[in-house]
């Protein structure tokens, strides 16, 4: 005996399911808004913001990591989304890319080769995942090596996206940002 289900009652169910996720005010998980580097070029016209550039390349096991874990994290989506102007960029992609009046390009090197544009913003120090913190002009403020957890990551893109750097070591800043606040009686 073969028993055949309607497909009605199960988009019915399907949709009433989704109703009660909405009604609830329930949301899919919000993500990093990636842009490209035209991209962030033309929404730095519009209004000035600091960059953050993550630096990976496809074989790369921490660059995928990150994407997993750190990059999910709702308190890094949020203030990255509303502090800074996200770029996902691959190390060994072969488009050109036009930037500050320049054009970059692959460059061929072994099996795989390396963007020019990767070179310039890490000043040389090629690792991945690298991230290149910049500020409203562009200019590389700083650039991270390696995979960086939740905790350090929140850190330090408010070190760097609440211009902490300019006036306060890194060490001061930490210590600061880390004690629990005050309660009040």
């Amino acid at each position: 005996m073969t028993i055949r289900l309607s497909r009605v009652p199960i988009l019915v169910a399907f949709s009433l399911f989704l109703s009660l996720f909405n009604g609830l005010g329930l949301k899919a998980q919000e993500c990093i808004k990636w842009v490209d580097w035209n991209e962030a070029q033309e929404l730095m016209k519009r209004q000035k913001r600091k960059v953050l550039v993550d630096v990976y390349t496809d074989w790369c096991g921490w660059c995928k990591r990150m994407d997993a874990t750190t990059f999910q994290d709702p308190r890094i989506v949020s203030y990255i989304n509303k502090n800074y102007y996200a770029i996902k960029f691959n190390a060994e992609q072969k488009d050109d890319i036009v930037f500050k009046s320049r054009v970059f390009k692959f460059m061929e090197n072994g099996r795989r080769g390396i963007h020019q544009l990767a070179i310039e913003i890490t000043n040389g120090q090629l690792s991945y995942p690298t991230f290149v913190f910049m500020d409203e002009e562009f200019n590389t403020i700083q650039p991270l090596k390696g995979y960086l957890d939740v905790d350090t990551f929140d850190a330090i893109t408010n070190y760097f996206g609440g211009n902490h750097y300019k006036d306060t070591p890194y060490q001061s800043f930490i210590e600061s940002f880390r004690k629990p606040a005050m309660k009040k009686p």
